[in-house]
């Protein structure tokens, strides 16, 4: 019985020896392997580890070999290819709702997935413009919390907070709870957001996790969801900004029909309207960042209705328009 526990001791230590220190470029000796073993108190020959090997591959693990002086043994295939923890590795460290000391305790663990050597190369610094890591710790495990909810369909209470210039904490509503049916996480613009529906006020709306504080998941349950998709609501909402839903007719130039396109989606009509134009109609919500995306269109693309969203978009226009009539204009170089 102890010959037996021995043996399986044996092949975890000889597993994680390969899995933490081998690789195709360092091939683990057998005379590593013994010195491993003895550490351990473990004897081995030298056949017995080209039976252990051998065992190890039919467990499952990639095992290699490699003779000559350099020779030895490693893991080939792993769970992730080392170019897949890259990717990994700089999303994690890019990730603005990350705090830095979570992106590190995430990436050390990333590491673990290959060897000590190709470890290495994991750790990357990534330039991203203007980042500005989270202050807010707790969104890595609120995130975690709210799908819960959202699978249980049970409703969530929580207080939401703004920053103020003084960088603290000033809870809305008086620090209030706030009642959600949690529908789904929404990733926009750097920035995880919860929508739901709203029990007080009887309607759909979003809130940014990384404000919300004190979430707790009650026994009660939830709203029923219905036809929603977060995929439909983030696409209506530019920046995920409230504002007033309507249906937005556009008449665009043809070039700007990809533009148009990659904002709504492929499904997205796009109607000839004379030589070099289409339109297109879009449900949507009307807020600050649609004006401004269409603002940055410039000539290309005209607001067509409804009637009080073409007044809105003029009338946003010339006040912008006025804040610089009568200055002096730079020289031109």
């Amino acid at each position: 019985m102890a010959q037996t526990a021995n043996y399986k001791r044996k092949l975890l230590i000889l597993a994680r020896l390969l899995l933490e220190r081998s690789d195709e470029g360092h091939p683990v000796s057998r005379q590593e392997m013994q010195e491993e073993l003895e550490r351990w108190g473990l004897a081995a020959e030298r056949k017995s580890i080209y039976d252990d090997m051998e065992q190890l591959a039919e467990l499952g693990m990639d095992i290699h070999s490699r003779k000559g002086r350099n020779g030895g043994w490693y893991v080939g295939q792993r769970e992730f290819e080392l170019a897949e923890l890259k990717l990994l590795v700089d999303a994690v460290q890019s990730s603005r709702f990350l705090t830095k000391r979570k992106s590190d305790a995430l990436i050390r663990k990333l590491e673990g997935l290959t060897s000590v050597h190709q470890a290495r190369q994991l750790q990357r610094q990534v330039y991203v413009d203007r980042r500005v890591k989270t202050m807010n710790e707790s969104i890595f495990y609120n995130v975690d919390k709210l799908q819960g909810a959202i699978a249980a369909n049970r409703v969530v209470t929580f207080r939401y907070f703004e920053y103020n210039a003084a960088r603290e904490r000033v809870f809305r509503r008086e620090g209030a709870r706030y009642r959600l049916t949690p529908y789904g996480l929404i990733w926009d613009n750097e920035n995880y957001y919860l929508a739901g529906w709203d029990e007080p006020r009887r309607e759909v709306r979003h809130y940014r996790v990384d404000k919300m504080a004190d979430i707790a998941v009650t026994a009660l349950k939830g709203h029923p969801q219905g036809e929603w998709t977060a995929e439909g609501y983030a696409r209506k909402h530019f920046g995920m900004f409230s504002g007033t839903p309507c249906r937005l007719k556009l008449r665009c130039e043809d070039r700007l029909a990809g533009v148009v396109i990659d904002r709504f989606g492929l499904e997205v009509s796009l109607i000839p309207d004379g030589e070099g134009y289409f339109t297109a109609s879009v449900d949507l919500v009307a807020s600050p960042p649609l004006w401004g995306w269409l603002f940055g269109l410039g000539t290309g693309v005209e607001v067509l209705g409804p009637d009080w969203a073409v007044e809105e978009f003029r009338a946003r226009l010339e006040r912008t328009a006025a804040l610089y009539r009568g200055r002096p204009q730079c020289p031109e170089e």
